[in-house]
């Protein structure tokens, strides 16, 4: 049972950690909120490139257990037909806020997503699941001790009455995205095409990042067909297939202040709609 105390630095804690923009009070009036300020609240917390920050060491890392069985249970969701893997990027990576974001480990945010669409497809309450987790903190009461753990029950009910979504039952034999090849017609770009990426509205989600948008660049590859991510991680079972391509950019192009060479490129991929001729 917690105390008073401990209730008061918890929540001194979160007020700590909390995403904030410090000149603008909470739920500002309309009058205060600008353009660019409104832009600013939009923006996806996932699409964190280019943003300053203090420099971090890289260091390289073993995964740990718990890592290596969220990506499997990830995959076997996926696999299963529950969800899309763009619907587990957009519930990990986008509706946790700017602090849950930056704050949590990379595959916390994968767990995180695994709660988030079990509960809202209803495939368990949450009430179920918290119960299970004080189920499971019982029996690991006192830490693992070197054990790992184990699912108990194995396997629950018959699942042939799960819904499920239809992408896996047509991909099957044929892989993602392979099952969408010959849908979307001829690619509007060649390689060697100079192109613009346009400025679309930001809303909910994209992986298109926004250091790249408005900059030219040129078609480095023409890559594959598949519904872009936007429709796609709805689990919308009608969205249209478009092409996806490599796209080449300078960097002292793309970075204000660029000192690396002039022939530093940068590719990322990107889809049509996002495209115009230079």
């Amino acid at each position: 049972m917690s105390t008073a105390a401990e209730r008061a630095a918890h929540l001194e804690l979160v007020g700590r950690l909390k995403s904030a923009y410090p000149e603008m009070p909470d739920a500002p009036p309309p009058d205060l909120l600008d353009h660019e300020r409104f832009l600013a609240y939009m923006k996806t917390v996932h699409d964190v490139g280019g943003e300053p920050d203090a420099p971090m060491k890289y260091e390289n890392k073993d995964y740990e257990y718990w890592e290596h069985m969220t990506y499997v249970i990830c995959e076997v969701l996926a696999w299963r037909g529950i969800w899309l893997s763009e619907e587990r990027r957009r519930i990990g990576n986008v509706d946790v806020g700017r602090a849950v974001y930056q704050g949590f480990p990379y595959y916390g945010r994968w767990l995180w997503a695994v709660a988030r669409v079990l509960v809202e497809k209803h495939h368990i309450s949450l009430g179920e699941l918290t119960q299970r987790m004080v189920e499971v903190q019982a029996r690991y009461e006192g830490g693992l001790a070197g054990r790992k753990l184990e699912a108990q029950p194995k396997s629950a009910g018959d699942g042939a009455d799960v819904t499920r979504n239809e992408h896996h039952i047509r991909a099957v034999g044929k892989g993602d995205p392979q099952v969408y090849a010959g849908q979307a017609g001829e690619p509007r770009f060649r390689v060697g095409d100079a192109v613009k990426v346009r400025e679309l509205p930001i809303l909910l989600y994209t992986r298109t990042p926004e250091y790249v948008r408005g900059a030219r660049g040129e078609i480095a590859e023409v890559t594959y067909e598949s519904p872009a991510a936007e429709d796609e991680t709805w689990d919308r079972a009608d969205a249209t297939p478009e092409w996806f391509y490599i796209v080449r950019f300078n960097q002292s192009e793309l970075w204000h202040g660029y000192t690396g060479t002039a022939s530093d490129t940068l590719q990322t991929e990107i889809p049509e709609r996002w495209l115009e001729r230079a």
